[in-house]
């Protein structure tokens, strides 16, 4: 008997599980259908907007925390980076912000030399909080393919802006007829910045639009402007030779307004002004704790840190990764 009353129990409980199954399977039989009702009653224009916002989303976090598209501009990094390379840019490196354009996120990499990095243009004049995030949500979500931030001439304005680090803290900088020295952080002496490259064997190339032999005639050039600023009139033999300069095609600014400084210094002699605008050009560029002073590969046509100083390390958004676009273009940015 006692034997019976298990199996009966064994029964019993078996039948319970079956029960329990059964009501389960019916029960997701049941959601699964009224699923399948909804999204046939559900309108076909909601269903694409459901799955257009659902990748908007995901393009959006991938821009704003791993990876982004950036399209090059200008031609400051030629032959790095070309007019019109599509590139993709590692957001994730240097930490990411966590709303575009605040809070940028910690991280433990930072920016070293020869890195080619993103970083918010210290010369953009926002139109405010509500537009630059606009903006760059856009930006973002159609792969840089609609920028909404345009000047009056209807031109997209710079925000951003895709450099070389050519130094970190503690280094110094000067320019010698357009060609750069640089004094590293704890040495003594100055390297002319081919020879160190080369040392380093990294494979890049600095580009001169502006020849050495063009430079006579734009300091000439540069000396008759100073003269003239005094009110002063230049010799015809300076004139002569500053007419060469009209064939320079891409001038080097930052070597004409040094060459124009030191004259007014010569004939001013007693004002401070004009000193201390020559300083900045005599002394150069020294990169403060904290930040990174970004160059462009093509320096007669880079407006860069020479011109804005060095530039914060939490303004800069990224390393450049590759160039996606166009196809013969494709590969890692070096």
């Amino acid at each position: 008997m006692a034997q019976m009353s298990n199996i009966q129990k064994q029964a019993d409980f078996f039948d319970r599980i079956q029960v329990i199954t059964e009501r389960f399977l019916t029960y997701r039989a049941g959601i699964r259908h009224k699923k399948k009702e909804k999204r046939k009653a559900k309108n076909p224009v909601l269903d694409w907007l459901d799955a257009f916002i659902w990748a908007a989303c995901m393009v959006l976090l991938a821009n704003q925390y791993l990876v982004q598209a950036y399209r090059i501009p200008s031609g400051s990094m030629i032959d790095s980076l070309n007019i019109g390379d599509h590139v993709f840019v590692n957001k994730l490196v240097y930490g990411p912000e966590l709303l575009p354009g605040f809070l940028k996120l910690p991280s433990p990499v930072k920016p070293k030399q020869n890195d080619i990095i993103i970083f918010e243009n210290p010369s953009y004049i926002s139109k405010g909080t509500v537009f630059d995030v606009a903006q760059r949500i856009i930006y973002m979500l159609t792969l840089t393919l609609v920028d909404i931030d345009k000047d009056e001439s209807g031109d997209p304005r710079v925000h951003f802006l895709i450099k070389r680090a050519a130094g970190t803290s503690g280094d110094h900088f000067i320019m010698e007829n357009g060609n750069m020295k640089v004094k590293f952080s704890g040495e003594t002496e100055w390297i002319d910045e081919n020879e160190y490259i080369a040392a380093r064997g990294w494979n890049h190339n600095i580009n001169r639009l502006m020849k050495q032999n063009e430079y006579t005639a734009l300091n000439a050039a540069a000396k008759t402007a100073g003269w003239m600023d005094c009110g002063l009139t230049p010799s015809e033999k300076l004139i002569e030779t500053a007419s060469g300069a009209r064939d320079v095609r891409f001038p080097d600014y930052l070597s004409h307004e040094k060459t124009r400084l030191e004259t007014l210094r010569k004939v001013y002699a007693h004002d401070s002004r004009y000193a201390a605008l020559l300083s900045k050009h005599r002394l150069g560029w020294y990169v403060g704790e904290g930040r990174i002073f970004p160059m462009g590969d093509n320096r007669d046509n880079s407006r860069d840190g020479r011109y804005f100083g060095p530039v914060k390390v939490s303004k800069v958004l990224g390393r450049g990764m590759i160039i996606y676009w166009p196809l013969e273009r494709i590969g890692k940015i070096k």
